[in-house]
């Protein structure tokens, strides 16, 4: 008899349309399968408690994106995409309220497993937050949701309805211009590819046809757009640099591509 794995089926990448329904059913399914690995191979850089807000290794602590950090104490914040709650138990370290809410049940199991439940936990979609109006005072995601969803400006208008007015919202994502380079760390990922203004979305699928994985891309121009549809104000854009130190490889980021072209774009965004 075939054991299992043996049978398993490779996704086929393409590029074709995927609406928002069959995005969220393909990120809730790869992040459940994929919990595990990825804590394994990047919970170390990750740490159980810190805010770093992408592969460069940008760290909140040093970046004050959300504001100073002694200002942090007493606020309410929601983290959107929050994995096994990394950033939220920094943030509740420096006493402010943070909750965690992520699609993959998976990934949550791992938040508890790190804290046992210290930092509250929630499980739905960001494009239709489970809580009241103005219920935040800040909302934060570090690679978490905005990259996955077919329609970013509803996102950005339910984060806008659960903050409160004068509310920040910081979010980091792959930095649009990736898109026409091949994901690759070594050199042959420094040649442009693809065409930047293709936003057809990077579409897994099975055997049936069913997305398994969806990325959707948008330019530069598009997340400025979003985020003014969405209904905020957009203070700042952070390009970070890929720091000295820093000699890891994360995927399609890497020293050699981050020294030449930006690997992760910050947008902050706030509420009027």
């Amino acid at each position: 008899m075939i054991q299992e794995h043996e049978a398993e089926y490779e996704p086929e990448a393409t590029r074709r349309d995927a609406g928002d329904a069959e995005s969220s059913r393909a990120s809730r399914g790869w992040w459940d399968r994929n919990a595990d690995e990825y804590q394994t191979d990047h919970g170390a850089c990750l740490g159980d408690d810190r805010f770093v807000w992408g592969p460069e290794g940008l760290d909140e602590a040093d970046a004050a994106l959300l504001g100073p950090v002694q200002s942090l104490k007493g606020l309410d914040v929601l983290e959107i995409g929050a994995g096994a709650a990394q950033c939220s138990r920094w943030l509740a370290a420096q006493g402010a309220r943070p909750v965690a809410l992520d699609l993959s049940h998976r990934q949550l199991q791992h938040a508890l497993r790190i804290d046992g439940g210290a930092v509250p936990l929630v499980e739905a979609d960001a494009g239709a937050l489970p809580f009241a109006d103005g219920s935040f005072d800040l909302a934060c995601s570090a690679y978490g949701a905005v990259p996955f969803v077919a329609e970013p400006v509803r996102v950005f208008r339910e984060v806008r309805r659960v903050l409160r007015p004068g509310g920040r919202w910081v979010f980091s994502v792959t930095h649009p211009i990736r898109w026409a380079f091949p994901d690759e760390p070594g050199p042959e990922g420094l040649s442009v590819a693809a065409s930047y203004f293709d936003r057809t979305p990077y579409v897994e699928q099975d055997e049936s046809g069913e997305a398994v994985y969806v990325e959707h891309h948008r330019t530069l121009g598009d997340r400025v757009r979003d985020v003014v549809a969405g209904g905020f104000r957009l203070v700042d854009l952070v390009e970070p640099e890929w720091p000295a130190w820093n000699t890891q490889e994360w995927g399609g980021w890497s020293p050699l591509r981050g020294n030449l072209i930006p690997g992760t774009a910050i947008f902050v965004c706030e509420r009027d």
